[in-house]
């Protein structure tokens, strides 16, 4: 293919060198004489790890060159990519200044052009900037139509310094955003000789998984480096600690957990969190990342309640009461904090689970329920129909599968908070559904 690729940066290097190795015509485009001049001479602007060979032979066979004219870059090629920086802004925000430039540059460019052409953002930028910002500015500027003669495409890129070559050429997937029904089968045909997944999504959902990807490595590095701060201070060698908890493959490093919903609860997450910053306190070690966990988590709870509280006072039908499905353990659930706040607000409350049973509650289990609600025997219900009664309101925190349609058949006209993301009550008609963060 005929690539312009706007930006000379890392990114924008990185693309110009694999994309041309991969046997692709590559314009690179910057406003710095200086990157111009390297890249024509057949070498890299970037210090990077066989990026300069690859340059360096890209030249040398005539498949890049670099140049400052944009219109001839637009005129002379088929694809353009957007490589340029995003900073962030004195606020903390992102900088989408020079995005906005390069699109106004793009745009005008393609006035003077007939034949189609695709644009492909690679910077990182912010859920809605497809949509709100670069597809306007395209538009406007080229006399174009999206989609008539002008295809925007989002291919966030998931490179590390040091080893940007091989995961170009080795991601962990592909992702692109296009507009709904649209395939993107020109940058299937271009990634066709890379051996990963390859995902299709709308715009926001590619456009928020670079920034999901870099928070959770930066979370990662805060634990890490928090938790290992305070093991040390207890004698441990926090390497070889470490070591081990990584081999956990089931719980620790993999997929567990990682799906959004309702606050954590149980015996062990709250408590163990506790005894740990206990720890660091005896030890005079900070961890203000381990402090907010807890405080994070009950801003979830917080959020659900208030969004209770502006339905207006009323019945209430609660499904789920212990910590999560499954299970008759009630301590530190959530979902008995939310019912006991709803309660103390002065909400009729009736609640059903299958696993709670008030005559079979024992031992701790028993003496917490009795502390936090004491009249749970008036709460409950023994059939999902039977909590419905009467009730416009209806919060599902979990329920059994085999209780799923008894739910479903006697839904009808009530507003419904989904917590748990169920499938069946999204798409359920006759229904106010609202999904937690979905």
């Amino acid at each position: 293919m005929k690539i312009s690729i706007f930006g000379a940066g890392y990114v924008g290097v990185v693309a110009s060198g694999c994309l041309a190795s991969a046997g692709h015509d590559i314009t690179a485009v910057d406003v710095s004489a200086e990157k111009i001049a390297m890249l024509n001479r057949g070498q890299s602007p970037i210090v990077e790890a066989e990026i300069n060979d690859l340059i360096a032979h890209a030249v040398q066979a005539g498949s890049l060159r670099a140049t400052a004219d944009s219109a001839a870059a637009i005129a002379a090629t088929d694809v353009t990519f957007i490589s340029v920086g995003t900073p962030s802004a004195p606020n903390g925000s992102v900088s989408l200044e020079a995005v906005d430039q390069v699109s106004a540059v793009i745009g005008r460019a393609l006035r003077g052009k007939t034949t189609p052409h695709v644009v492909v953002m690679r910077s990182t930028v912010p859920p809605g900037t497809a949509e709100d910002r670069v597809i306007p500015i395209l538009e406007h500027e080229s006399g174009r139509r999206h989609g008539e003669g002008l295809t925007y495409y989002s291919n966030p890129e998931f490179l590390r310094e040091g080893s940007s070559v091989r995961d170009f050429h080795a991601p962990p997937f592909t992702l692109i955003g296009a507009p709904p029904g649209d395939d993107a089968a020109v940058l299937r045909q271009l990634y066709a000789g890379i051996d990963s997944p390859l995902h299709v999504t709308p715009y926001r959902v590619a456009e928020s998984v670079k920034y999901l990807s870099n928070a959770y490595h930066a979370v990662k590095l805060a634990f890490a480096n928090e938790a290992g701060q305070i093991l040390s201070a207890c004698g441990v060698d926090a390497r070889e600690a470490f070591r081990l908890f990584r081999e956990d493959r089931t719980l620790n490093i993999s997929p567990a957990y990682l799906r959004p919903g309702f606050a954590f609860g149980g015996s062990c997450l709250p408590k163990d969190i506790r005894s740990f910053l206990s720890l660091a306190q005896r030890k005079d070690v900070a961890a203000p990342f381990l402090h907010n966990v807890l405080t994070s988590n009950q801003a979830i709870v917080d959020r659900v309640y208030e969004a209770i509280l502006r339905q207006g006072r009323q019945r209430v039908s609660l499904f789920g009461l212990a910590f999560k499905q499954g299970t008759d353990d009630l301590r530190e659930s959530p979902f008995v904090t939310l019912a006991e706040r709803l309660i103390g607000r002065g909400f009729e409350l009736r609640i059903y689970d299958r696993q709670v049973q008030v005559a079979r509650l024992i031992g701790s289990n028993r003496a917490y329920i009795d502390r936090e609600i004491p009249h749970i025997d008036r709460l409950l219900t023994a059939e999902p129909a039977a909590a419905l009664e009467g009730s416009r309101l209806v919060v599902v925190g979990h329920i059994a599968p085999e209780d799923q349609p008894a739910l479903l058949a006697a839904l009808d006209g009530q507003t419904v908070f989904d917590l748990a993301g169920i499938p069946a009550l999204e798409t359920k008609a006759g229904i106010a559904y609202q999904g937690l963060c979905w």
